[in-house]
Order: structure tokens, then C-alpha cells, then sequence
């Protein structure tokens, strides 16, 4: 049996843990944090878990292996530097810190620590990611010269962030408060796809983008965007997010010398004359099978099961760091280059 405790439950994601926690008999909740006493309670009988005054308790609790933290962003920094202080695993939700300053602060201890670590990016287990990952590393794509990713949704249009005083447990309007969260609409959306362009491209040799309030339903934060990077391989790189669109069907494209893929509704489309059968005109199945990551993936980890595919908390803390690049690159209508980690990535 592992022992873990939820601390901070503000997170849209929340129930959706729970959820698969609740699927998960050799995993038990003990303890719950919230500084939030009604929505405190609500997770803690969900969970059957105790809740406890004061985050302090969990950390000095030994029976208590892993901590998933899904606070407001501006939490992040206190609550995780205390995990890893204690020596607890994490799970922190996305984005892990408000920007490069913070993330990197956090990577930093979460390393030190030598604990588990993983946050929300769920997408890297997907068949299509894993392959397209493994051809550019075998080179099947020839010089890659340009990536897409896409990640929209219609989250303002549904005012699924508005305030709901009629049932607190579930009010996620903070996460429409940049001041709280880190980052709007964009953002939000964005650094699911950001991580996938990272992942299989690399670095940022810079970046800049166009972010915009759209409706403007949530005063001050954005709703949508389109970033443009330099990676440091030569490759340009764009992203689209945002909470303003009806429909997202390509979420990924990647164009080589030797050949193409797009990610259509969850199915690849794969172009290369140097394999047979890429035609690029139905969809291509000879995938990898798929691999737990984001939150299943940290389950996987802290109980030993499986080959999940984890994020590192200085990936993390550089995927902040370039939307962080992104955004100022907005605001100032020029290149930024990301900050790199104070002792470097």
C-alpha cells in the first residue's frame, strides 16, 4: 500500500485525479490540504481522507510517501519546496511555477531531493508522440524544418472558468486570474503542446508570439495565442492555444526533408518515400504502444509499476521558461531568449 496526501485541490483537474485514484486499491489518501475549508472537505470525503489545518502536518508525516499538488499556481513554490524538503514524492499540476525564476527554484530542490517527480503532461505517452519522438531521433524525417502544435479548446465561449458560488468546490475562476495562475488562456492550453515541441525538437534558441484577450470574457487574461520559435537546431517552430475555438482538429505537424506527418484527431497521417506504405493518405497504425505519463504515469512511478514516462521538474521549469519568452516576446513585439536554469539545463 502507498500512502500519499493531496495538498491544495484547486486545480480543474482535481476531480479527474480523484477520480483515478479512486481506480488505484494499493494507493490510499490519508491526509488532505486546503486553504479552503469547504472545498477541503468536499475532496476529503471524496477521497476518504482526513483533512488536516495545516499543510505542516503532512510534511512531518512519515507514513506519507508522495504529495500530488494541485494548488493555485502562486502555492506552487512553498508547497513543493516543502515536499521535497520532507523527502516526498510530487506531483505537481502544470504549469509548475509562474515563471522561469520560481520553476527553476523548484527544479533545483526537487533534484536535490532525489525524489519522484512528474506534472500534467500526459500527451508524451500518446502511440503517435511516442513514434514521431523516435523517427526524427532515427533521422527518418531528414532535416526537420518546421513543427505545429495545437492544443484549443472552448473553455471561454462555455465560461467554464466563471465563478460558481453555488458550488465552491468546483470554482475554477482563479485559473482566469493570470496574477494567480501564471498564465491565461494560452498558456494554459499551450504548454501541453509546448512540452510535445521540446520533447521531440529540443531547445529554444528563441522565441516570440501573439497573445490576445479574444471574447475578453475574463478581464485581463488571455484567451488565445500563437507562439514562434527559433529552435537550436535551425527548425521553426509555432503553437497555437487558446479557450476560443469550436473545434481543434490538427494537433500536431511535422515537416522534414524526407518526410511529413500531421497528427489529425488522434490519428497520424505519415508521408516518407523511404517507407513503405507512408502515403500520407489513410492513417498510419505501425505505432508504439501507449505509455502512461502526466498523472497515471506518477502513479505507475511512486508504486513501481510499468515504464511510464515521466517529466523531469528542470524540463518542467524550462517549458516555463520558454512560455515565459513567448509572452514577453508579445508584450514587446520582439525575440526573447529563454532564460536557461541559474547552473545551467
Amino acid at each position: 500500500m502507498t500512502t500519499i496526501a493531496f495538498v491544495g485541490c484547486a486545480h480543474i483537474h482535481t476531480p479527474g485525479f480523484i477520480g483515478a485514484i479512486k481506480k488505484r486499491p494499493d494507493i490510499r489518501v490519508k491526509s488532505l490540504w486546503d486553504p479552503n475549508p469547504v472545498v477541503a472537505e468536499k475532496r476529503a470525503a471524496e477521497l476518504g481522507a482526513t483533512v488536516v489545518p495545516d499543510d505542516k502536518v503532512i510534511w512531518k508525516d512519515k507514513d506519507i510517501t508522495a504529495v500530488v499538488i494541485t494548488s493555485e499556481t502562486t502555492d506552487h513554490q512553498r508547497l513543493v519546496l516543502a515536499a521535497a524538503k520532507a523527502g516526498k514524492h510530487i506531483f505537481a499540476e502544470k504549469p509548475l511555477g509562474m515563471g522561469s525564476a520560481d520553476g527553476y527554484k523548484m527544479a533545483a530542490a526537487i533534484g536535490k531531493a532525489g525524489v519522484i517527480f512528474s506534472t500534467g503532461y500526459f500527451q508524451r505517452g500518446l502511440p503517435t508522440n511516442q513514434f514521431l519522438k523516435q523517427e526524427i531521433a532515427k533521422g527518418t524525417f531528414g532535416k526537420v524544418t518546421r513543427v505545429r502544435g495545437s492544443n484549443c479548446h472552448s473553455g471561454a465561449l462555455g465560461g467554464w472558468f466563471d465563478a460558481k458560488p453555488d458550488s465552491p468546490w468546483e470554482d475554477w475562476r482563479w485559473m482566469a486570474d493570470p496574477k494567480r495562475s501564471g498564465v491565461g488562456g494560452f498558456g494554459d492550453l499551450g504548454t501541453h503542446s509546448l512540452d510535445i515541441l521540446l520533447w521531440i525538437m529540443g531547445d529554444v534558441a528563441k522565441a516570440t508570439g501573439c497573445v490576445d484577450v479574444g471574447t475578453n470574457r475574463y478581464d485581463g487574461c488571455d484567451e488565445l495565442g500563437e507562439g514562434l520559435m527559433r529552435f537550436e537546431g535551425g527548425a521553426i517552430g509555432t503553437l497555437a492555444a487558446g479557450w476560443d475555438d469550436v473545434a481543434n482538429p490538427v494537433h500536431l505537424i511535422v515537416s522534414g526533408t524526407k518526410a511529413h506527418a500531421a497528427v489529425i484527431d488522434g490519428e497520424l497521417f505519415f508521408t516518407c518515400a523511404n517507407v513503405e506504405g507512408a502515403d500520407g493518405k489513410t492513417p498510419w497504425t505501425k505505432l508504439p504502444e501507449a505509455r502512461n505519463a502526466g498523472f497515471e504515469g506518477y502513479l505507475d512511478a511512486i508504486e513501481g509499476k510499468g515504464n511510464p514516462e515521466l517529466v523531469t521538474a528542470m524540463e518542467a521549469a524550462y517549458r516555463s521558461a520558454v512560455m515565459e519568452a513567448i509572452y514577453a516576446g508579445s508584450k514587446k513585439g520582439k525575440w526573447i531568449e529563454p532564460k536557461k536554469a541559474p547552473t545551467g539545463k
